[in-house]
């Protein structure tokens, strides 16, 4: 990592122009596009990987009301292409890092203990968090130092993830496989007939590419300058990984599974589809007031959905394939799943699941613009690339507001300290009743209108693209709720 996103910045100072002359941007309307990097290392023939759930994190001790954990933060060695090591940066040594399990309501404390050469900072994606364990991009964690970050969890059940967010180095520090789930539980959930146990299946989608080695690759890891700004629009690998492992298979009995899908990808949007029907019970804030019933679904950069699928629909011996149908060739395989076995199920997916708040537009105390845009200076908020000295905005705390994002290209854009609801797309309100979310994905030349409300914690927070290598050339914005 030889650039970092001020020296780039420094280089794009000579306009659009200069960009348009980096090797390896493809532009539409001046704008660099994600890049797809190659593998040159033997891969795997698809399904031919059974597919691993990372371990779950037990507490190292639990005293006055809260359960206290500790993440190592190590470089390690770890078999992701069969008959390779692949050198990760882990949290505990693997990748991904354990699934952590909480409970709304109850403080969780984690301990991180970095072991790397490197700063890193955590953020508990979709975590209701106080500032100062939010993972604010400058609150560094140094080589061999520790910090605990607590999360009160004064919050829904949902599916969350946790991962690195350093500042400019978000991208290759969560590509070299710093990035976990994070599962937050309540009695609301515990009391639905939903899947559970082994049928309840974390599964983390991302994208990778490696070199004949098996090392990963990631522009300017090479040590080559100017590799990383040449990718500046994103970066795409050629690999798919669920929980780590290439394009895997699992074997399922004849009865309905929970799948809490997460997409970790740096830049890659997923179209994913089974063929059958996808029953759709929760979101990036949690469950869903209703079940609904979709025949694909689309995940952005950090978006999460959970889903039921329905495996007693098949025969034993019928094979069904979770696609990607936005990529092509083998970036159009995620898994496989093999039917083996009949199983008694007494799950079911209730036509309530849960009571979501609608928030009223109309008690907004004022409506902000956010403009996601390219320009001289890289990718900017509002014309300007990202300073965590200037504040974008100062919403008080316990007031409605409306955030009117725009966009030129794609971006994720992803919201720290507290859930929103999508009000209209393009103007259009969207279908079927309101639902919580943290991220949520601008298409190309799109506005998207957004109601949140600020609770419980004063402080800095950050408004930012989730396409990493987007966050690292500056598009992010810093606020503080006041």
């Amino acid at each position: 990592m030889t650039s970092t996103r001020r020296d780039v910045l420094r280089l794009l100072g000579l306009g659009a122009v200069a960009v348009a002359g980096v090797p390896g941007c493809s532009l539409i309307a001046g704008t660099p596009q994600p890049q797809l990097l190659t593998s040159a290392a033997p891969l795997p023939r698809p399904y031919a990987v059974p597919l691993p759930v990372p371990e779950t994190a037990k507490p190292v001790r639990s005293a006055g009301g809260a359960d206290f954990y500790e993440l190592t933060e190590r470089a390690a060695e770890v078999e992701v292409l069969p008959g390779l090591r692949t050198g990760i940066w882990g949290y505990g040594g693997t990748f991904p890092g354990p699934t952590i399990e909480a409970r709304a309501g109850r403080r969780t404390v984690v301990k991180l203990v970095n072991q790397l050469g490197e700063p890193t900072v955590l953020h508990l994606h979709g975590g209701h968090t106080p500032p100062e364990s939010d993972g604010f991009p400058t609150d560094l964690v140094a080589p061999g130092a520790s910090r605990e970050y607590v999360f009160p969890l004064e919050q829904r059940a949902a599916t969350l993830w946790y991962h690195d967010h350093r500042m400019d180095y978000t991208g290759p520090q969560v590509w070299r496989g710093l990035a976990g789930m994070f599962l937050v539980r309540d009695a609301e959930e515990e009391a639905l007939p939903l899947p559970a146990g082994e049928r309840d299946l974390p599964l983390l989608i991302c994208d990778r590419s490696f070199a004949a080695d098996g090392t990963m690759l990631y522009p300017g890891l090479e040590g080559r300058p100017g590799v990383r700004e040449a990718y500046m629009g994103g970066v795409l690998g050629d690999v798919i990984l669920v929980n780590g492992a290439p394009w895997p298979e699992l074997r399922v009995a004849r009865a309905r599974y929970r799948l809490r899908l997460c997409n970790a990808s740096n830049a890659r949007t997923y179209e994913l589809a089974t063929g059958g029907p996808l029953v759709r019970i929760g979101s990036d804030g949690g469950l869903l007031a209703q079940p609904r019933t979709v025949r694909q679904l689309r995940l952005a950069p950090g978006e999460r959905a959970d889903v039921v699928v329905d495996f007693s629909a098949y025969k034993v011996g019928q094979q069904v394939e979770l696609r990607n149908l936005a990529g092509e060739g083998a970036q159009a395989r995620v898994m496989r799943f093999v039917v083996d076995r009949d199983e008694k199920d007494e799950s079911s997916v209730p036509e309530r699941l849960s009571t979501v708040e609608a928030l009223d537009p109309g008690k907004a105390k004022v409506t902000r613009e956010f403009e996601f845009s390219s320009g001289g200076m890289g990718w900017l908020i509002n014309g300007k690339p990202f300073d965590p000295k200037r504040m974008e905005a100062r919403p008080r705390l316990g007031d409605i507001e409306v955030w009117r994002l725009t966009s030129d290209v794609a971006h994720p854009v992803h919201l720290h300290l507290d859930h929103f609801q999508v009000l209209t797309v393009n103007g259009e309100r969207p279908q079927g009743p309101p639902e919580w979310k943290d991220t949520v994905e601008l298409r190309e030349a799109q506005t998207v209108e957004i109601v949140t409300r600020f609770t419980d914690y004063r402080g800095r927070y950050v408004l930012h693209c989730h396409n990493l290598e987007h966050e690292d050339m500056a598009m992010m914005a810093a606020f503080e709720v006041v």
